[in-house]
C-alpha cells in the first residue's frame, strides 16, 4: 500500500518533481527540476540557552517552492545540525540536509577531524591566536 502511494506521488509529480528514499540514510530526497529561488534574509533572534537556530529555507510542497521559515531547536550535545540545502546534480536540483549529524564536540557548529579547529586551517584552536579567522594563525 504504501508503495503503491509513493508511485502514486512520483508519477503524479511528473517531471517537475520527485521524491525517493534512499535507504541507507532511510531519509526522503526531494528531486526537482526547478531551480530554489534565492533565500530569503531572516532576522535571527537573539541567542538562546539551549537551543540552535534553524534557518529557513525553500521547501518543495505542491509542484512548487514554498518557504519554510527558520525557527529554534533544542540542542543535542555530540551532534550539530546541518542545515537544509538545496544543490544542483546534473539537470535536476535535491534538497539536502536539514539534520542532526554526530561530532560537533566543541559545540562550534563545525565538525571537523579532531572537532578541535573551528576555522579548520590545520592548527588546533588550543595552538591558533585567531580560532575563527583560517587565514591567519
Amino acid at each position: 500500500m504504501i508503495k503503491t502511494s509513493l508511485m502514486a506521488i512520483a508519477i503524479a509529480a511528473g517531471t517537475l518533481g520527485a521524491v525517493t528514499t534512499t535507504p541507507a540514510a532511510a531519509q526522503a530526497v526531494f528531486q526537482v527540476q526547478v531551480a530554489p529561488p534565492p533565500p530569503r534574509v531572516e532576522v535571527v533572534p537573539a541567542p538562546r540557552r539551549g537551543q540552535v537556530w534553524v534557518p529557513g529555507y525553500w521547501d518543495w510542497r505542491g509542484n512548487r517552492h514554498v518557504w519554510a521559515a527558520g525557527h529554534w531547536e533544542r540542542t543535542r550535545p555530540g551532534y550539530y545540525y546541518a542545515p537544509t540545502q538545496w544543490v544542483q546534480v546534473g539537470n535536476h536540483w535535491e534538497r539536502r540536509g536539514g539534520n542532526w549529524n554526530r561530532g560537533d564536540r566543541d559545540h562550534d557548529g563545525v565538525a571537523n577531524r579532531y572537532d578541535r579547529d573551528r576555522d579548520g586551517d590545520g592548527v588546533p584552536n588550543r595552538y591558533d591566536r585567531n580560532p575563527n579567522n583560517p587565514n591567519r594563525h
